[in-house]
């Protein structure tokens, strides 16, 4: 691929990331630090700073041998400027990040949003690789969305592709955006757990009932799932019913994008990943004009908790003309796991019960 290396950031709400990967993007140091974003901007930056000098000092490239250094954070980004807009969760507010790391550490500074390099990440290494166009949907507490098509990061003066905040009920419930009917308001894990806790305490959930007493913080992607394994019919018709609305959203980018895959992940996925792809295909195949039906399928993302350290890095070295090498016709392998992943979902779908899998939103 390249010589030298490229230093990959996710900076999120609770925690921060970082990874230091070889011109082969094979990983050589990590680190992790709380954010402590409360704290405010100077100190998180000066954390940022701290993180990424614990993970040179692990591996220490050659004077001039950092190429670059990637960093998603969760926050609408100025993309000319590498200036993060308003980062709700940190208390950030037009942070010029770009240039504060470029002056620390004498190198080329990518800003991206988080969910963008999650979704490069899957386009480049992930479930996206034979992929010419991905969309990158992944309800949690909110719902986060990101598109790649032909090689390039979908985004405007700002970064974009807020698919939770598409619109399917333009009279429905207020969304934390400050607007109605967002996507968010009918499909992401707050919503469906609202849902639930409704039903469990009109004794519709017994078994949901019985481990949560109906209280929202406790009803978690794990516990829906096992609720629904458990026989609780009435979380499953919920949870398919959001996941239907994310079909209907999905078409809708369809029709914009055209893209050939469709991703999906988060912790609402990773513990019920058979029912949303079957869902979100068959609402989102439903939805689209008879043009675009057929032209695309759903899978589940395989890069987990890494996906946006690793984009980031992976989009700092696209910005500076590196190809990755890995990019193109699925290779045998991937060939393989792409028919063991269909085998598994096909013998899932006839065996019934949802796996009860750990704690991920």
């Amino acid at each position: 691929m390249s010589d030298g290396y490229w230093l990959g950031i996710d900076l999120g709400g609770t925690k921060m990331l970082a990874v230091l990967y070889d011109g082969e993007f094979t990983e050589v140091a990590r680190d992790r630090k709380k954010t402590k974003g409360h704290e405010g901007v100077e100190k998180g930056i000066r954390r940022i700073c701290g993180l990424v000098e614990s993970v040179l000092q692990q591996h220490p490239p050659a004077e001039g041998n950092l190429r670059g250094i990637g960093i998603g954070c969760p926050s609408p980004i100025d993309v000319e400027r590498g200036v993060v807009v308003e980062a709700v969760n940190l208390g950030w507010k037009g942070v010029p990040l770009r240039d504060h790391l470029t002056r620390e550490f004498a190198c080329p500074v990518s800003v991206l949003n988080d969910v963008d390099a999650g979704v490069y990440a899957e386009y480049q290494f992930g479930a996206g690789r034979d992929a010419r166009g991905l969309l990158g949907v992944f309800p949690g507490t909110g719902i986060g969305g990101g598109a790649v098509v032909a090689g390039e990061v979908v985004m405007g003066r700002l970064s974009c592709m807020e698919i939770g905040h598409v619109r399917v009920m333009p009279e429905g419930n207020l969304c934390g955006c400050g607007r109605r009917g967002c996507l968010e308001t009918v499909a992401s894990r707050l919503a469906i757990s609202a849902e639930a806790a409704k039903a469990a305490f009109r004794g519709e959930a017994p078994y949901l009932m019985k481990q949560t007493s109906a209280e929202l913080p406790k009803i978690r992607s794990g516990v829906l799932a096992e609720a629904i394994r458990q026989g609780d019919v009435v979380v499953e018709q919920i949870v398919r019913e959001a996941a239907r609305w994310i079909g209907v959203a999905v078409a809708d980018c369809i029709h914009l994008l055209s893209v050939d895959r469709v991703v999906l992940g988060g912790g609402l996925v990773e513990a019920m990943p058979e029912l949303f792809v079957d869902e979100v295909r068959q609402s989102a195949e439903a939805s689209v004009m008879r043009p675009y039906r057929g032209t695309f399928d759903v899978a589940v993302a395989r890069l987990g908790d890494d996906a946006a350290v690793r984009g980031a890095a992976a989009w700092a070295a696209h910005r500076q003309g590196v190809s990755i090498p890995w990019k193109g016709a699925p290779s045998a392998t991937i060939e393989a796991e792409a028919s063991a992943d269909a085998a598994e979902t096909e013998g899932a779908a006839e065996a019934t019960p949802v796996a009860e899998l750990e704690e991920g939103a």
